[in-house]
């Protein structure tokens, strides 16, 4: 079979922005660069714009990759996934990929963007200013791709496909656990709906133990109106709230062999749920001891401070944290789901207190200070226990999806070049999804 493998140059083998027939003036879906997550395969919209004859367009099933840096490095590569013969624009700043007919199958063209000599080859090409450069689409026809026949193509996608769509079942699963966690800390804490049914006379709707726990009356406060004896205190009053920093980079005692996980906020940039298991890139002992905040244990919740503010997880590894965090260690007590779910309902409170000239940046003083209203330690819990839970199955499934993307990730450029053929493969995936 080796023999009926070709190598082509890419113009030859796959349709770079291929023709797609869109009236101006009218509205068809859009798709930002926002919209793909990395190591996600379907990028899909629920937005629609006005067409005026710019950005890129594609139709169901084509490839869209980002061209323009940080992005590509970060992996933005997705297949558009919609309805059969749906047609869409979106950012200026992606290249669109399409099978060519008899010579590739959009399905496999999906898996060859993803191939890491191809997005290398990609990334050497990138042409600009630091910091804005891009992928000129004339220079991708000059790379020579392996490719497969039809068939083997066919297996491929399939065998790699069946990978992503458990990793996308987890994912969806995730987004379903969180979004139930997050409904209920607005619930209980933003909405009061517990204390506004019992002070209406209505059934609270929770179980009667936990009714028990919330009052049927409200208090006046500096915050507004608040479940009465609940208390009005600041952040730093439930959590240890420290910083972090960056050793040398010029030293290679901090980094080489590096075995404590180091963070930075483009390690939280790309995560599809608030929960961080790896990073990037790991420190020494001796990187450790120039980072005053030390290593911050698992369950800390880490913030993004600046350029975003926003970025937001739980740390389920212990680890060291740079200049751009905020992070909260829970005082005893304190539920860490708690902290981060008020995080993230606190969002334009946080960005309000941020200042700078350059770029905003939330101190870790102003943060300190941001007032709420704590509910009693038997409430956060009861919200703890019932969200918990949650929690672990979300964490449990990004691990499952980490192990299913490191396989898929290994099998890719084996399957791709030729050196493992489809049939060795198989069985291998098979006990992978058990």
């Amino acid at each position: 079979m080796a023999g009926e493998w070709r190598t082509l140059r890419l113009g030859q083998a796959v349709i770079l922005n291929p023709s797609v027939d869109l009236k101006r003036g009218a509205e068809y879906p859009f798709v930002d660069m926002q919209a793909i997550i990395p190591g996600s395969r379907c990028v899909t919209s629920d937005v629609q714009r006005v067409f005026n004859g710019g950005g890129s367009r594609f139709a169901t099933g084509d490839t869209l990759m980002a061209r323009i840096s940080p992005c590509l490095e970060n992996g933005k590569i997705a297949r558009f996934c919609a309805p059969e013969n749906t047609v869409a624009h979106g950012s200026t700043e992606f290249i669109v990929m399409r099978g060519r007919e008899g010579v590739t199958l959009s399905d496999f063209v999906y898996y060859l963007a993803l191939w890491g000599e191809f997005r290398e080859y990609a990334i050497s090409q990138m042409t600009g200013t630091s910091g804005r450069q891009r992928v000129p689409t004339a220079a991708l026809d000059h790379l020579l791709v392996p490719i497969p026949p039809l068939d083997e193509q066919r297996a491929i996608a399939h065998i790699l496909g069946t990978l992503d769509d458990k990793i996308e079942l987890n994912r969806r699963m995730s987004e379903t656990l969180e979004a139930m966690a997050r409904a209920l800390f607005k619930s209980w804490f933003v909405d009061f709906d517990p204390v506004r049914a019992k002070a209406e006379g209505r059934d609270p709707g929770v179980p009667q133990h936990i009714a028990d726990l919330f009052p049927d009356s409200f208090q006046h406060s500096e915050l507004g109106e608040i479940p009465k004896g609940w208390r009005i205190t600041t952040i730093a009053d439930l959590a240890e709230i420290v910083g972090g920093s960056t050793p040398s980079t010029k030293e290679p005692a901090y980094w080489e062999g590096g075995t404590h996980y180091w963070a930075t906020p483009r390690d939280l940039s790309g995560l599809w749920i608030p929960v961080l298991i790896e990073t990037e890139r790991r420190i020494t002992d001796a990187g450790l001891s120039q980072i005053s905040s030390g290593l911050l244990p698992k369950g800390t919740v880490l913030l993004s401070s600046r350029a975003p503010i926003g970025y937001l997880a739980i740390a389920e590894v212990p680890l060291a944290i740079n200049q751009g965090f905020i992070a909260m260690k829970p005082r005893t007590g304190v539920s860490n789901l708690f902290l981060l779910y008020w995080t993230r309902a606190s969002h334009e409170t946080i960005v309000s207190r941020a200042n700078g000239s350059t770029f905003l940046e939330i101190s870790k003083a102003n943060f300190r200070s941001i007032p709420l209203a704590a509910p009693p330690e038997a409430v956060m819990n009861a919200f703890d226990i019932m969200t918990r839970p949650l929690h672990e199955r979300i964490v449990e499934s990004i691990r499952e999806s980490r192990t299913l993307a490191t396989l898929r990730d290994t099998l890719l450029p084996k399957l791709v070049s030729g050196e493992l053929r489809v049939g060795d493969v198989e069985r291998v995936v098979a006990e992978a999804r058990g």
